[in-house]
């Protein structure tokens, strides 16, 4: 009788902090800066209006997880180029604005922190633009122009692969000696310059450290990391040093933590190498069908989701990644990109968008006050991106 007098109060104590986490979920502006289900839809035809039974995003699920704005992520890999890569990226964005079209209700295009503030209001989510890749332009500033106007709202100056203006994350580490130039050329600083002018976000997500502090000596306006994690506790390449971390703060600009497995947990990327060499011919099949590796190992992961859901790292690892960053620079300059359908695998109890308030209740178990999740679920966000528009 003792044990369980004991236990209703804790049992009522841990349903009230639940609730308590729910309703400032649900208070907060949820903003995810990178998510890449637009490049999927083009492959897999699904219609992100209604419930989807596979992937981590669409309208109804969003709804459901208190999703209030999406940055979009307009991608393609490396193997478009001149001629190609600026041409599939506009396809992209039709596919986003067919979306918009289709689901006026539920879904508007936004430009700013006005618009995404009055589609809020309206209980429709914000969908912004993002283009990964500067290879995306082919070179051209015009290609920037044109991006713009169709509603890019920050460009992520390199995928894994360099452009002829600025290195790679990737390139810096594994091509170092090969590479024409580190970090940015004279152009690569213009176009940061008219980024600057055109209220666009530069993204240093994906860049190389050279290019990240070249961008940070060059641009005028604060900077987005949107979907990158700590080094100190997962050393990728992908992921920001501590001096990096300080320096982004400096500027004012806010790094937007990645869900990606592989980014939160340093133990994750040789578990799975292991996994995907035991499905070799099943993966290269899919990659076949898809013409896509990322998704390939999407699909491969859940058909085999028990043996791959034990490769995944817990949920609290990712909030120490969190954590961390704000112990190390603050508050105000951390937030959200958890780079949903662009990877195989997330933390577990992390499957859809369904899931980001378990990211609040987490918070407020470390003591984090309704303030503080406010700034890094969307908060920080809305003061950078106002920063370089203006408004």
């Amino acid at each position: 009788m003792r044990k369980s007098l004991l236990i209703f109060p804790l049992l009522l104590a841990l349903r009230l902090s639940a609730q308590n986490a729910q309703q400032i979920h649900q208070k907060a502006i949820l903003i995810d800066t990178h998510n890449d289900v637009i490049s999927n839809e083009l492959i897999t035809g699904a219609d992100l209006g209604k419930r989807q039974s596979e992937g981590n995003f669409d309208l109804v699920r969003a709804k459901e997880g208190g999703l209030d704005a999406q940055i979009f992520s307009i991608w393609c890999g490396e193997s478009y180029g001149k001629g190609t890569a600026f041409a599939f990226a506009n396809r992209e964005i039709d596919s986003l604005y067919a979306l918009i079209k289709r689901n006026p209700d539920k879904i508007a295009l936004v430009r700013n922190t006005t618009e995404l503030k009055k589609a809020v209001a309206a209980k429709k989510l914000a969908a912004l633009i993002g283009v990964e890749g500067g290879h995306m332009i082919e070179d051209r500033i015009d290609y920037i122009d044109s991006l713009a106007k169709r509603g890019m709202r920050y460009l992520t100056l390199t995928w894994n692969n360099s452009t002829s203006w600025a290195t790679s994350a990737r390139d810096e580490v594994t091509k170092k000696d090969s590479l024409t130039h580190l970090g940015l050329t004279d152009y690569g600083k213009q176009i940061v310059k008219h980024l600057n002018d055109l209220g666009v976000m530069v993204d240093v997500s994906h860049v190389g450290e050279r290019t990240f502090y070249d961008v940070l000596a060059t641009t005028s306006k604060p900077v987005i990391a949107s979907h990158s994690c700590a080094y100190s506790i997962d050393p990728n390449r992908r992921n920001l040093k501590d001096d990096q971390l300080k320096a982004l703060a400096k500027n004012g600009g806010v790094v937007c933590i990645n869900f990606y497995s592989g980014f939160v947990d340093s133990t994750y990327t040789p578990k799975v190498l292991k996994f995907l060499g035991q499905h070799k011919a099943e993966l290269d099949s899919l990659t076949k069908v898809y013409h896509d590796v990322d998704l390939a190992n999407i699909k491969i992961n859940a058909l085999y989701k028990t043996e791959s859901d034990k490769l995944r790292p817990p949920l609290d690892l990712l909030i120490k990644h969190i954590d961390y960053i704000v112990k190390l620079i603050g508050v105000d300059y951390v937030g959200i990109g958890s780079d949903f359908d662009g990877a195989e695998s997330y933390p577990l109890g992390l499957d859809s968008v369904t899931d980001y308030p378990k990211i609040t209740e987490e918070l407020l178990k470390l003591g984090y006050t309704q303030k503080d999740i406010d700034k890094i679920l969307g908060g920080n966000v809305m003061r950078v991106l106002a920063a370089n528009t203006g408004k």
